[in-house]
């Protein structure tokens, strides 16, 4: 083999590692609606972040619409301001009265609405609530999230966690409740739901972590080919 081919066969197989490096790096990129932090301590209050990054090319977000769990209801919700946002927190009554530490309660936030602001491509922005307290018992609280682009198209962020932990294709955004400090676990937490889940959008982390291995195997297996091919020609 002439020292030409070498170095060509040596290229490919740099170029194919790279590609799949690259490849490997872009997907965490390709993110969905989420709670951070994605846990919380059960019987406590707590700040969240609703991350919403956009997702389209030619598009921006304009409105985020967060729907709060009702058979779970959190007595107390506030928002921190946003520039350039208006906020609409809405209360509705609950499909049955909940007895809490502060007495029955009947009515609760059951959405929030972000509108009127902008979320260009490659950009996220991140919608801060205060709430509790926070439900005893249950493992999760699911908070069914709907995105609306510029463009007029509405992305549900709903599907529920599916069972096995493997990720939904549109998943809702969750906030894990761990035991208060000192509390006895539960031997078998029910899952909250947060009303009526449908499915509707962006290709899970478990997926993009399978293509990203896979990627990274294709391109070692082609190292493996052009070492090979160099052996024999020598």
């Amino acid at each position: 083999m002439s020292f030409v081919r070498r170095a060509a066969t040596v290229l490919a197989a740099t170029t194919a590692v790279t590609a799949a490096l690259t490849a490997a790096l872009a997907l965490p990129a390709l993110a969905h609606v989420t709670v951070n932090p994605g846990t919380a301590e059960a019987g406590g209050f707590t700040k969240v972040a609703f991350r919403v990054p956009n997702e389209r090319d030619d598009a921006k977000t304009t409105k985020v619409e967060v729907t709060f769990p009702t058979d779970h209801p959190l007595a107390f919700v506030s928002v921190k301001p946003v520039p350039g946002w208006t906020v609409k927190v809405t209360e509705g009554k609950l499909p049955k009265p909940v007895t809490t530490e502060f007495g029955e309660l009947t009515e609760a936030v059951t959405t929030v609405v972000w509108s009127g602001g902008e979320i260009g491509r490659g950009q996220f922005q991140e919608f801060e609530v205060s709430m509790g307290r926070l439900p005893e018992g249950v493992d999760r609280l699911v908070f069914p999230t709907r995105q609306t682009y510029s463009s007029g198209e509405v992305v549900s962020w709903s599907d529920a966690p599916a069972a096995g932990g493997a990720e939904p294709e549109h998943p809702a955004p969750v906030l894990k409740l761990t035991p208060a400090a000192g509390a006895t676990p539960s031997a078998s937490p029910v899952a909250a739901s947060a009303g009526p889940v449908s499915g509707a959008t962006a290709p899970s982390d478990g997926t993009a972590r399978l293509l990203g291995v896979t990627g990274l195997a294709v391109g070692a297996l082609g190292v493996v080919i052009a070492v090979l091919a160099l052996r024999r020609s020598s």
